[in-house]
């Protein structure tokens, strides 16, 4: 990231942070360790859930040993509360994760006294594109980003090094140079969470059967690697399952629903179905029912933890849910205070996910989102 000094003309004069926060871990010590927070740190969570089980928590095996400081990627410390944060929602809040997501980064900032300006792309990646660049010329100093699509970036990667801009991306990638495009990626392992998925999938049906894959928006990848991960399970593990259909439900309810009603007629003997998340999941879910079927005539396996999938396994209606969880707001302004204060901050921070089946489900359900 180059510097060009006339981007800082009449900024306010930036100091380094001397404290990260109120609580007892410091910036690099809460990303490293991923220690505990209070339950005012958790963020959009449900009524009467535990606060400390809703958080995100870093799993310290995962992730990269490459990190980024400020010093490396050519940018001036600086302390977050002084700095205009933009973040760029990629798709409508008509569903639970993206709700979740949104509100748990207001929520940060808020808490934080940090200065939040917002936009959403709603599901259009051209207009991401100039929703970020929006951002950018209404002053945003900082950028958390959660992306529609991983590729075409290089116009807001151009102007973001140009004017100094560090980003965070959350949920998905973006596809480019860590430390020199962005600061650091923020999510789960995808590949990991399609191989869980796929366990579930293996004990619920006994290690054989004709299993349908209701496959995520293409262009991103949460749908390559959670597929990835899903058919090296199986292949390794349970060969006398056989994948027979595959189809985008572009990460939808609707879409989800309109897919299985084909599924019904084209496999009628399905015995499975994978949803890439819990959205599609429960749309498989209504088409089953217009179909006739019974809870448990097809096993469902999804990725999200949405309260509405968990309480669908209490139904009987889905085997077990992959959780993936969008309360970013903490960790995403944990990693540019501690960018701003010149710490070195991890390029990939990976989440370790729950998982929620028969067993569990009703006892976590107030930690569903």
């Amino acid at each position: 990231m180059a510097t060009d000094p006339s981007d800082r003309a009449g900024r306010s004069p930036r100091r380094t942070a001397t404290v990260f926060t109120a609580v007892t871990c410091t910036a690099l010590t809460l990303l490293a360790t991923s220690c505990a927070r209070g339950e005012d740190e958790a963020a959009g969570g449900q009524d009467g859930g535990d606060a400390a089980a809703q958080a995100q928590v870093l799993d310290e095996a995962a992730g990269s040993d490459e990190t980024c400081s400020a010093e490396q990627a050519g940018i001036e410390e600086f302390d977050l509360k002084d700095m205009k944060v933009g973040f760029s929602q990629s798709e409508a809040e008509s569903n639970p994760f993206r709700i979740t997501e949104t509100a748990s980064i207001k929520k940060e900032a808020e808490k934080r006294g940090v200065e939040l300006i917002t936009a959403n792309a709603q599901s259009d990646f051209a207009q991401q594109i100039s929703d970020v660049q929006d951002l950018m010329s209404q002053g945003a100093e900082v950028l958390i980003i959660a992306p529609l699509n991983s590729d075409g970036w290089e116009p807001v990667l151009a102007e973001a090094e140009r004017k100094q801009v560090p980003i965070v991306t959350i949920d998905r990638q973006i596809n480019g140079d860590a430390c020199n495009d962005y600061v650091t990626f923020i999510g789960s392992d995808f590949v990991e969470q399609g191989r869980r998925a796929a366990d579930q999938m293996i004990e619920a049906l006994g290690g054989k059967g004709k299993v349908a894959i209701l496959l995520g928006a293409a262009g991103n990848n949460v749908t390559t690697e959670r597929t990835k991960g899903f058919k090296e399970r199986v292949e390794e593990k349970a060969p006398d399952i056989e994948i027979v259909f595959e189809q985008t439900g572009e990460f939808t309810r609707e879409g989800g629903q309109s897919v299985t009603e084909q599924l019904i007629q084209s496999n009628p003997d399905i015995d499975g179905i994978y949803a890439e998340n819990d959205e599609m999941g429960i749309g498989a879910v209504t088409a089953l029912r217009g179909a006739g079927k019974q809870p448990g005539d097809v096993e469902i396996v999804t990725v999200d933890g949405t309260e509405e999938a968990v309480q669908l396994i209490i139904d009987g209606w889905i085997h077990g849910v992959v959780e993936s969880n969008p309360r970013f707001g903490p960790l995403a302004f944990d990693a540019h205070e501690s960018f701003g204060k010149g710490e070195e901050v991890p390029v990939e921070l990976i989440i370790s996910d729950r998982e929620y089946d028969a067993e569990n489900a009703e006892e976590e359900l107030p930690n569903a989102y």
